[in-house]
């Protein structure tokens, strides 16, 4: 395996499977929460001018939950590479746990489940706290709050942002993700060719363009520490 070069740029893809071992529940797979909600009923902007209190039950019970939970060893590890290179993690989570267990550089495609968005003004952003928002809780302009997540049917503000750090980066690791959901899981492939490529999941899909990953068929939570460790040792 060719180690990564000193204070060289690493780019993180993580998905649904880092946080699932966290106890996080996912989206998709078996038991994920489409299987008990309608998307139409709770994550699209229709949904929204539908039934907004619905809307924002489903993601305060999804918020309770992720204070339950802690970043796991996946997690630590990911922080730990900080130490000795330039990282970058591009999450499709929208929860937290990156941010808590240590990573500072957490660009999050899907949006934050721990903050608020004015429906009058998108720039208008808030920290919630683990708080819940409630039908009557505005901005300071008078719009009502809405989870700052990105809905199916709205754009993925930070695609362009995301696909030029892939590009620039000299190890890219992805980890719990089937690269299913697109379009992230076009950013796997974006890589430029010196990069060293990890693949981290516990199923590897069978995706073209995986022959240039190293594939590792394990949870992330017992791989990843393993990986840091090699990679800061070269």
């Amino acid at each position: 395996m060719t180690g990564a070069l000193p204070h060289s740029h690493v780019v993180v893809l993580s998905g649904a499977g880092i946080s699932a071992e966290s106890g996080i529940r996912t989206f998709r797979g078996g038991g994920g929460l489409w299987h008990d909600f309608r998307i139409e009923d709770v994550a699209t902007p229709d949904a929204w001018r539908r039934d907004p209190e619905k809307v924002l039950a489903f993601y305060n019970a999804r918020r309770r939950q992720l204070y339950s939970v802690e970043p796991n060893a996946g997690h630590r590890a990911l922080a730990e590479l900080e130490k000795d290179f330039a990282v970058t993690i591009i999450t499709q989570n929208i929860d937290n746990l990156h941010e808590r267990a240590g990573s500072t550089n957490v660009l999050h495609l899907h949006g934050e489940l721990d903050k608020a968005r004015s429906t009058a003004d998108e720039s208008l952003v808030y920290e919630l706290g683990g708080k819940d928002i409630c039908l009557g809780d505005t901005c300071e302009l008078g719009g009502q709050l809405r989870p700052h997540v990105v809905w199916f049917g709205e754009r993925v503000p930070e695609l362009e942002r995301a696909e030029d750090i892939v590009r620039r980066a000299d190890v890219l690791l992805v980890v719990g993700t089937s690269l299913s959901v697109y379009p992230a899981a076009n950013l796997a492939f974006l890589a430029p060719s010196h990069a060293r490529k990890i693949l981290v999941n516990p199923e590897i899909p069978d995706t073209v363009g995986l022959e240039a990953f190293e594939c590792l068929g394990e949870p992330a939570a017992q791989a990843l520490p393993r990986v840091v460790e090699e990679l800061r040792n070269r």
